[in-house]
């Protein structure tokens, strides 16, 4: 199919306007703070902030790799990293009275441990400032290291999620040279083994000219490595230099989205977002996500509570 001039009426959706759109923009503004909200054009934005979820993107807007359908400028940040950025993430979670927050990045392979630390610390700064905060993380492949990735896991955020972003044919075309699908299924997969109980999510972008069977085939092989969650959402080109590089070869219609939906949910994902508009941090999914760990929480608070305390058995 080639590619259509014209965005259909379920892609369209209307400009932020809320007074508290703006306050929390205004906001992250004077703490120097970026969103991937905002730096990735997210259609959802107004919607997530409003509702009492956002996105940081941590350690700059620079990134080191270049996919092909991100709208985050490329570059070599030469190492530089704001130390206190931790803090001022803490500072802005406090302002905007969130309780469901997701940390990603720009890939930074100038860094020696490729970031792992500066996420780490920003999960415990949180967790410290507000223990009862759901943290998610959004993270680059680590080079599926495995100590990078349990230093982010010791830190313990609620879910972890990588992204494969297309199926295993169209990788190489979609994203940077270093972003291989292998790799990416293996740092999930070592997620699941550093820590068994650690819920793990991916998302995958449809419209690439990508096929049923080549979907259902990521969805096994994300299911092998123990993979929890997985989002499906359409690509959007975010610029016309974009359109030029990485066209739109088809606009997904809803029904396939659904379909799509029922065949992950069959195959055992614990929750599977999936429709047009749905991006990897995706209200819907994180409001679920919020129920299912409040719930395992209470459990094992149950749990401890009986452990301490055996005649109240």
């Amino acid at each position: 199919m080639t590619q259509q001039a014209k965005r259909p009426d379920w892609l369209k959706v209307r400009a932020p306007t809320s007074k508290g759109f703006h306050q929390i923009k205004d906001m992250l503004k004077e703490l120097n703070l970026v969103t991937v909200c905002a730096e990735a054009l997210c259609p959802n934005i107004e919607e997530c902030w409003s509702g009492g979820t956002a996105t940081f993107m941590l350690m700059g807007d620079t990134c080191t790799r270049a996919c092909r359908f991100c709208a985050v400028k490329t570059g070599n940040p030469k190492g530089i990293l704001d130390t206190e950025e931790p803090v001022k993430v803490g500072q802005a979670i406090a302002q905007m009275k969130l309780d469901y927050v997701v940390l990603t990045s720009v890939d930074r392979d100038d860094l020696p441990d490729l970031g792992a630390d500066h996420f780490a610390r920003t999960i415990e700064t949180i967790k410290a400032g507000k223990p009862k905060m759901i943290v998610e993380v959004l993270t680059p492949d680590f080079e599926a290291q495995k100590e990078h990735i349990a230093r982010v896991l010791k830190a313990r955020p609620d879910v972890f999620a990588h992204n494969i972003e297309t199926v295993e044919r169209l990788t190489p075309t979609v994203r940077d040279r270093r972003s291989q699908y292998r790799k990416s299924l293996e740092t999930l997969r070592l997620a699941k083994e550093i820590n068994p109980k650690q819920y793990t999510k991916t998302s995958i972008m449809l419209g690439l000219s990508e096929t049923d069977e080549e979907i259902v085939q990521a969805l096994k092989d994300l299911r092998e490595v123990g993979c929890d969650v997985v989002t499906f959402g359409q690509y959007l080109a975010p610029t016309n230099r974009h359109k030029k590089y990485l066209p739109i070869i088809e606009y997904v219609h809803p029904d396939r989205f659904k379909a799509l939906e029922v065949i992950a949910v069959d195959m055992g994902f614990l929750y599977v977002a999936s429709g047009p508009l749905v991006r990897s941090s995706y209200r819907a999914g994180e409001y679920f996500m919020k129920g299912v760990i409040e719930k395992n929480r209470s459990e094992d608070n149950i749990a401890q509570v009986k452990h301490t305390f055996p005649t109240l058995n």
